[in-house]
């Protein structure tokens, strides 16, 4: 779903996830000003919100250039791309030094990975010491309801256009299991898998709205 462009049943356009994204993302992580990470930042909605919300210095990190080309234009027409910049990689791959990064957050990027564990070791690698990470898929604990009913059928409603597959292969990469041994065999210690808030009795798949919150030990 692109930047406030998908209207749900009544033509209502729905709000931009991006910023109920970083405001959750911060309210958990409570990181440090200094280096943080967009990673698999796509057209870097949730790195734009982050850098807006604080004096960080951001990276934008996508294999993708065409995509890393408009999350830089997206900075620059907001006013801030001398503290975003672009790094053309993959999670598995991080051209970064040991303990160099103080935060890293990544939305709808690790269902995609190749090999989310060896993602995951490379994101601890690159973690300073105290510093979170929190990486997984969702709206945001405080995006409206009304909308994430929305955003919800939406999201399965075009699974189903694709295929019992499609649907299958989303069912496991979302699971709380499968984010679990990812991050056992990622190596992780201090970690959780949670989910967002969901309505009771609303037609919502429990498993939109999952994300893996880790910490890196101090030595």
């Amino acid at each position: 779903m692109s930047r406030g462009k998908y209207k749900g049943q009544q033509g209502r356009e729905l709000p931009d996830h991006f910023p109920t994204v970083a405001a959750h993302v911060l309210r958990y992580c409570e990181p440090r000003q200094g280096i943080w990470m967009d990673l698999g930042c796509g057209a870097g909605g949730l790195g734009l919100e982050l850098a807006r919300l604080s004096k960080s210095t951001v990276l934008l990190l996508d294999p993708d250039v065409a995509a890393l080309r408009r999350a830089v234009g997206e900075a620059r027409a907001a006013g801030l791309h001398q503290r975003m910049f672009p790094v053309v990689a993959q999670a598995e791959h991080l051209p970064l030094v040991d303990d160099s990064v103080d935060l890293v957050a990544s939305r709808g990027s690790i269902f995609f990975w190749e090999q989310p564990p060896q993602g995951l070791r490379e994101v601890q690698r690159v973690l300073r010491p105290g510093g979170k990470a929190m990486i997984g898929g969702g709206v945001g604990e405080t995006y409206p309801e009304w909308a994430r009913e929305e955003w919800t059928r939406w999201r399965w409603n075009g699974l189903r256009a694709e295929g019992a597959e499609a649907v299958a292969h989303f069912e496991h990469v979302t699971s709380p299991n499968t984010h679990r041994q990812w991050a056992q065999q990622g190596g992780l210690r201090d970690f959780e898998v949670a989910r967002e808030n969901q309505s009771p009795g609303k037609d919502a798949n429990p498993r939109l709205g999952i994300w893996l919150r880790f910490r890196k030990r101090c030595r």
